[in-house]
């Protein structure tokens, strides 16, 4: 929650108005519906709850387009750890790897085609031909 105030001031330096407005920033990860249903999917073939493990995502040095996305399960909390939650499937980044995924879905596509797990990453300025890889 960010608390901003605004002065008003009149031409003779006079404060007219003064106003607090509280506003609630949407900044996080997401999960798209087709990464929650595999993602349970996975989870459960493994025998593992989601209650015990979470996603953890997160960006290295790497690829054709300089940066590289990581995802794995576990169920250990590191120092740094930026939590969210989505549909109910809980996400887990470091907090150095967010400034690259803030505000980023995690999608899934299946069939012949299909791309698997892969981030629709609003920061991305370009990504590689197979989307392993990015750029900001």
């Amino acid at each position: 929650m960010i608390l901003l105030s605004l002065k008003i001031l009149c031409q003779d330096k006079r404060i007219v108005e003064l106003y607090d407005v509280q506003m609630r920033l949407s900044i996080m990860l997401y999960v798209s519906d087709t990464a929650k249903s595999r993602i349970l999917e996975i989870l459960k073939g493994d025998g593992r709850s989601k209650d015990e493990y979470f996603v953890r995502v997160s960006v290295t040095s790497g690829g054709c387009s300089g940066l590289s996305y990581n995802m794995d399960f576990d169920n250990t909390d590191q120092p740094n750890d930026q939590v969210f939650e989505d549909k109910g499937i809980k996400v887990v980044t470091d907090l150095k790897s967010f400034l690259y995924l803030c505000n980023t879905t995690l999608e899934f596509s299946g069939g012949l085609d299909g791309k698997g797990f892969y981030f629709n990453n609003p920061n991305a300025s370009r990504e590689c031909g197979c989307g392993e890889s990015f750029a900001v």
